[in-house]
């Protein structure tokens, strides 16, 4: 069997990691695609050099755009890649541009299409995120669901038959990286004064497109008790110039990106968690780091529900948010016991051999 994978962003080369390896383990032939959506390379190649990634077979260098632009110049790529390689399924990661274009790429050329994080839901048409991961989902032949609340999303719409369980893959990855790290200083300690500090990444469009919504989201974090390491997003920093702004004032200071382990490293010994990031947000509850997303919604409605994730507005309540009393301690597993590859290596070698069996009938279940 000959597998796929289109990655193009920071959190889907999170994930790519396990997938790789366990794609490895079980003798199965894979083949990457980097489409270059994300090409800081502390964004980027880094991932694969730290994480163990096997390199991609092809770069397409698409870089940033419109979302028009970006995912239309994908899929003109594309075509060529499946022509070339003729996998048995491609498999797309997560909800970003580059996981709708291969997808439809694939779908428009006869190829089976495999979901990794099928059945997410923020139900908010506003974010280009949503309408990705929709679309992907319908179009799909298998679903890869990390939760019980996405297998539910699934059912709902009526995609139960072609949808497996198989738990997240950031968690496997996560909790190697934790451990290797788990004696490694903080990476960013040494830039602030005082006993402590909050992490934060903010990068989403509906938080950094409007200059009074962004200003707003700096000055509340400039007033929390203890510094606000900003880890700045070549998006944020092109927004900031394009607005004017500066990010450093007051408790707030800003930071280059961070490679994966350090990130990790630098998250472990936070007070804190401040971002609009989904994967950000799943790591923090993973480390029991407490988090504050500045977003009205969360697709990981269980870092909320287990009182480790509170959702704010940018102002006063953000502030108060931020230094919260820690939340109560928990063991529970959301997210899976960190084997979510291993069962997306066995739902992929049964739904290949029930294709073969259906004699390729799409309209079969997975």
């Amino acid at each position: 069997m000959r597998v796929m994978s289109v990655v193009g962003a920071r959190p889907q080369f999170v994930k790519l990691a396990p997938i790789d390896r366990a794609f490895r383990d079980a003798g199965i032939e894979h083949i990457i695609v980097h489409t270059g959506q994300h090409y800081d390379p502390m964004l980027s190649d880094v991932f694969f050099t730290d994480l163990g990634i096997s390199t991609p077979h092809a770069h397409l260098g698409i870089g940033s755009g419109s979302h028009g632009r970006q995912t239309g110049a994908m899929l003109a790529a594309l075509d060529g890649i499946l022509e070339e390689h003729q996998p048995d399924w491609v498999l797309v990661y997560g909800d970003t541009n580059s996981t709708l274009a291969a997808a439809l790429s694939a779908v428009k050329m006869h190829i089976r299409v495999a979901h990794l994080e099928a059945g997410l839901r923020s139900f908010n048409r506003r974010m280009p995120e949503e309408h990705n991961r929709v679309l992907t989902d319908h179009a799909s032949d298998l679903l890869l669901a990390p939760t019980p609340t996405a297998m539910a999303h699934l059912r709902h719409e009526g995609l139960e038959a072609r949808s497996v369980c198989v738990g997240d893959v950031m968690t496997d990855i996560l909790l190697a990286v934790r451990d290797q790290v788990a004696e490694r200083p903080s990476p960013v300690a040494n830039i602030v004064s005082g006993d402590g500090y909050h992490l934060a990444t903010i990068h989403r469009p509906d938080n950094t497109d409007s200059k009074e919504r962004l200003e707003k989201i700096f000055d509340s974090l400039a007033q929390c008790a203890d510094p606000v390491i900003l880890l700045a997003h070549p998006r944020l920093i092109a927004k900031c110039s394009e607005h004017g702004i500066t990010i450093d004032r007051g408790n707030l200071v800003s930071h280059a990106p961070l490679s994966y382990p350090d990130l990790i490293a630098a998250a472990c010994h936070a007070r804190s968690i401040i971002t609009d990031s989904g994967g950000l947000q799943k790591e923090a509850f993973l480390l029991r780091v407490p988090t504050t997303t500045v977003r009205p919604e969360t697709e990981w409605v269980e870092t909320v529900d287990l009182g480790w994730n509170v959702l704010v507005e940018p102002g006063p309540d953000l502030v108060r948010a931020v230094q919260r009393p820690h939340p109560a301690p928990t063991n529970a597993t959301p997210y899976g016991d960190g084997n979510a590859a291993t069962a997306v290596v066995q739902a992929l070698i049964r739904a290949h051999k029930q294709e073969k069996e259906t004699g390729g009938d799409r309209s079969a279940s997975a």
